[in-house]
């Protein structure tokens, strides 16, 4: 990937950092995805991790870049606080599928658009970035998560690690 063009470099670290979040989820039973071990941000469970990555991949790309209804996506439900990392006890699993389709559609979506394309919802302070902005985001947000997904997995049973 050294030499790799722009737009495959930057849909291959942000990749690299999906997988990580995902692999740091392998072999997590429910109870553990959904165990919060940080009192101060009791919303940071592992499950809590993926669906709010699910949803911050649908903001960024189908309701910023697009322009689409940003009604689904529970992270604008101002009835309550940190909706996008609420699981209601789903399966970690389900979360993880979820999140795996979400992927595969942003990555649909940047394929299909040029990185100097504009954002198209006229609601949000950056919603006319370009796709080029809107990945590099994606790419830190997504690796600070996988960050404190490496936090949360050794505070739950000590498993550490890179891959």
């Amino acid at each position: 990937m050294a030499e790799a063009d722009e737009r495959t470099a930057l849909v291959g670290w942000l990749d690299l950092q999906r997988q990580i979040l995902r692999w740091k989820c392998k072999g997590l039973s429910d109870e553990d995805a959904r165990r919060s071990v940080i009192p101060t941000s009791p919303d940071m469970t592992m499950a809590g991790l993926v669906s709010h990555m699910r949803w911050t991949e649908h903001i960024w790309l189908e309701v910023v870049f697009l322009g689409g209804d940003k009604k689904e996506n529970p992270a604008f439900d101002e009835s309550s606080t940190n909706a996008d990392w609420h699981t209601d006890g789903r399966p970690l699993a389900e979360l993880l599928a979820e999140y795996e389709a979400q992927c595969a559609r942003s990555n649909e979506i940047v394929a299909a658009a040029g990185l100097d394309d504009l954002g198209r919802h006229p609601d949000f302070h950056d919603g006319s970035a370009n796709l080029r902005w809107i990945l590099i985001h994606l790419v830190e947000e997504t690796g600070r998560h996988a960050g404190h997904a490496d936090i949360v997995r050794e505070l739950l049973d000590g498993t550490k690690g890179y891959f």
